[in-house]
């Protein structure tokens, strides 16, 4: 018997979606048209494709029966990759998704993120809550997002191949390797335009809607992402066990467990 269900590492082409300031984000689509849909938005030095598809959460979220409409967040995938720090605020990064959503007339979507994309989904969820139902939000960052890159260290390295000694650094820049098609200058200045103006994310100011928290084990972040979820009114955590930031999307545990919390079973 075939399978129906398109194997892990299939995409479709993506449908580009213009920003308010005149960048292609591309989005692409599984599922049936009718079913509830899923946004999914991925980390730092990812793509659709790297955080969602290959680690098979498009499969199991389109045999749960959801659509799932996943995004290149800009400076990502097949997305523009501007160069200037000053193109990568988090206003311009919730902007671009609340711009995706009004293009495929979505009043409202459950979101999962990871990493910068939960952290994302965070501002998406306090700042327009009538878009977001529900949220799972990974690895969602302690702080400013990118806080600990060391800037010059990495634009030294992506200028002038200069090593790297910071040893955070060293694996945000193996990450950003690791993906075909990144711009490690368009990555270096997201990680700068993220500290221009952006506030850590707020426990006196959290999300009102039902979020599941998921963070790895082994993750540096344990701690500051359980705190987050304990201040969210509706918020409720699970632990990865044995996972760091970098491999959690993997998870089998992190995808059950979202399940369950999209299906309303938490």
């Amino acid at each position: 018997m075939i399978d129906a269900i398109p194997a892990l590492t299939e995409m479709p082409s993506p449908q580009y979606v213009m920003s308010g300031d005149g960048r292609r984000i591309a989005t692409y689509l599984w599922g049936e048209e009718d079913a509830p849909t899923v946004l999914a938005v991925h980390g730092f030095a990812s793509s659709c494709r790297d955080n969602w598809v290959n680690t098979g959460w498009v499969r199991d979220l389109t045999r749960a029966g959801y659509r799932v409409l996943g995004v290149d967040q800009r400076g990502h995938g097949a997305s523009d990759k501007p160069h200037d720090p000053g193109e990568y605020t988090m206003d311009a990064l919730v902007g671009d998704l609340v711009t995706v959503l009004d293009t495929y007339l979505l009043d409202t979507v459950l979101y999962v993120g990871y990493s910068l994309g939960a952290r994302v989904g965070w501002q998406v969820a306090v700042q327009v809550p009538h878009h977001v139902e529900r949220a799972v939000l990974g690895g969602i960052p302690d702080g400013r997002p990118l806080a600990r890159l060391q800037i010059d260290q990495a634009r030294a390295y992506a200028e002038h191949g200069t090593p790297v000694e910071d040893p955070v650094t060293r694996n945000y820049v193996t990450l950003a390797e690791r993906v075909a098609g990144n711009d490690l200058r368009a990555l270096i200045a997201l990680a700068e335009g993220m500290r221009l103006g952006d506030a850590d994310p707020d426990p006196s100011n959290p999300p009102a809607q039902r979020v599941l928290f998921a963070t790895g084990s082994e993750d540096a972040i344990l701690e500051r992402s359980r705190s987050l979820a304990a201040a969210t009114p509706n918020g409720t955590f699970v632990e990865l066990p044995d996972r760091h930031h970098f491999n959690a999307p993997g998870s089998r545990v992190f995808r059950t467990a979202a399940l369950e919390f999209l299906a309303g079973r938490d």
